[in-house]
């Protein structure tokens, strides 16, 4: 029902902006409200109708390792997307083992980027009554980090061994639920602490923040600086995020943010707003100019807007090359480059 409600919404948008004779006709699919995956793809459908250069209908609430597939394939025009899932649908691995490597890494290279999205950093927090003292409280404790499968529990693994020394089943026990039903286990006491992507200021913290006082950690800069970590930052799909303290708004007070020297540091889970390479040069480069001449717009439309990554394209920070085999569309490219910014070769198809 709410991705009817979204596709309706979204034709009306179009009708009411005069968009009815818009030059194309797209499909879209992303994640469900309230992140910045959803927020990019919704943004995209809304200045595409104004700019009569397409009609987006978004589905909301999908599984993105099908939606990747689906444009892979030329089923759907525009996806959201971890860019982890390029990188094992290039391999034919995890959720893509079935198609074998030679299929998958034919379907990974029809997929071009437009532009990236940092979809969340990873931190841990818990509530202050459970008397956590940091990461190095770890061992023997509950800990909730993510869903039953998928790439953010891998990296919430990862995370914590890197900077825990830990592993889940022998050095604590693990709680995976759906993302719908994330806040309630936060907020129902059956872990003890948290390790999950947040962004600034964070939903699910602000929702939690009505059960009791909470405390977020940053990576400790020991942890952070080790070779082990600084591999794992430039893994497909991961970058270095790096905030001082004092901008870090997580909530309207209840919060404490800990870090021993006033940064943060975490993880962070990079996307973007991916299509097949088959899209024409002037319909990827009109829609990523849309993107870069309204970006002001677009972060004003979320508090946690300003700190989701939009246009940054660095090539660090927006988690493009080294292993990573997706690319920037050619159309894409025209419009980075035509705005000022530096797109590096590596990224280029």
């Amino acid at each position: 029902m709410k991705n009817i409600k979204t596709l309706l919404a979204l034709s009306l948008a179009a009708v009411l902006s005069g968009t009815v004779g818009a030059a194309e006709n797209l499909t879209a699919e992303t994640a469900s409200p309230g992140g910045s995956i959803h927020l990019s793809m919704a943004h995209l459908a809304e200045i595409a109708a104004e700019r009569d250069i397409a009609a987006i209908q978004v589905a909301d609430g999908q599984t993105l390792t099908n939606s990747v597939q689906n444009v892979a394939e030329g089923k759907t025009d525009i996806a959201g997307t971890p860019y982890i899932l390029p990188f094992l649908l290039a391999g034919g691995r995890g959720p893509y083992s079935k198609l074998g490597a030679e299929k998958g890494a034919e379907l990974a290279s029809n997929l071009r980027a437009l532009y990236p999205v940092t979809l969340g950093i990873f931190a841990l927090y818990a509530y202050d009554s459970k008397g956590l003292k940091g990461w190095s409280d770890l061992e023997g404790k509950t800990i909730y980090n993510g869903p039953p499968r998928g790439a953010a529990v891998t990296n919430a693994r990862a995370v914590i061994q890197l900077a825990a020394g830990l592993k889940e089943g022998d050095d604590y026990k693990g709680v995976q639920v759906n993302w719908g039903q994330a806040v309630k286990t936060i907020t129902d006491g059956s872990a003890d602490a948290v390790v999950l992507p947040i962004l600034f200021p964070d939903s699910r913290i602000t929702q939690a923040l009505a059960s009791g006082n909470m405390t977020v950690w940053s990576i400790p800069k020991d942890k952070w600086d080790s070779e082990p970590f600084q591999k794992y930052l430039r893994a497909p799909g991961s970058a270095p995020f790096e905030i001082s303290v004092a901008d870090a708004t997580l909530g309207e007070g209840g919060v404490t943010l800990v870090s021993e020297d006033g940064t943060f540091r975490g993880l962070a889970t990079i996307g973007g707003d991916i299509v097949n390479k088959s899209m024409s040069f002037d319909l990827a480069k009109a829609l990523t100019t849309a993107h870069i001449e309204t970006l002001d717009k677009l972060k004003a439309k979320a508090p946690f807007a300003k700190q989701a990554g939009y246009g940054v394209v660095d090539v660090v920070k927006s988690g493009m090359c080294g292993p990573n085999p997706l690319k920037y569309h050619e159309g894409a490219v025209a419009a980075w480059e035509g705005a000022g910014f530096v797109i590096d070769d590596c990224a280029k198809p």
